[in-house]
């Protein structure tokens, strides 16, 4: 179905292959106890915490803390029921996440599903992220061949945000379940 409309798919990964099995009220914290360590008082959600980091001179500490909540979550991740359609494409396949590239490389690896795909792009791959669209047009890039009709499948309004800023199509997961 989506062979026929597109030359190239890219997934977000966390909510569209699998479930990263991550508490993310306890990275939260854990960023938090980050600031806290060296005396700074933070406030705002989890993205906002990892937004100010460069500001303290914290990026490097924020992003180990948060990446390695989401390797151990991505080794007991849950297969979601789209990642069964990755095996089926015969147009190049990627990837483009929230999630640092190391733990979505572990996530691919653990659903035997890395071997389908063309390039993956995480957080920590490209200096902007979803909703920027840096991530996902370097995703469609790093595609073998050239790719001149994309569609990029997600979850979330950050997702669609995203395709829509880098000029590319757009499908929600639920659409295709």
């Amino acid at each position: 179905m989506l062979d026929d409309q597109y030359d190239a798919v890219v997934y977000d990964l966390d909510g569209t292959l699998v479930r990263l099995d991550v508490d993310w009220g306890a990275v939260t914290r854990d960023v938090r106890a980050v600031y806290t360590k060296y005396g700074y008082d933070v406030d705002g959600g989890l993205w906002d915490l990892y937004l100010a980091a460069d500001t303290y001179d914290l990026a490097d500490e924020i992003e180990d803390t948060i990446s390695k909540h989401e390797r151990e979550g991505a080794s007991s991740s849950i297969r979601l029921p789209l990642a069964d359609r990755v095996t089926t494409h015969e147009i190049p396949v990627g990837v483009c996440s929230l999630n640092a590239e190391g733990p979505v490389r572990l996530a691919l690896e653990v659903h035997e599903l890395a071997t389908e795909i063309d390039a993956v792009i995480g957080r920590d791959s490209v200096p902007g992220q979803k909703p920027d669209p840096e991530p996902l047009l370097t995703t469609v890039e790093s595609l073998p061949g050239t790719v001149g009709a994309p569609v990029f499948i997600g979850d979330s309004p950050r997702d669609r945000t995203a395709a829509e800023r880098a000029g590319i199509a757009y499908r929600d997961v639920d659409s295709l379940l």
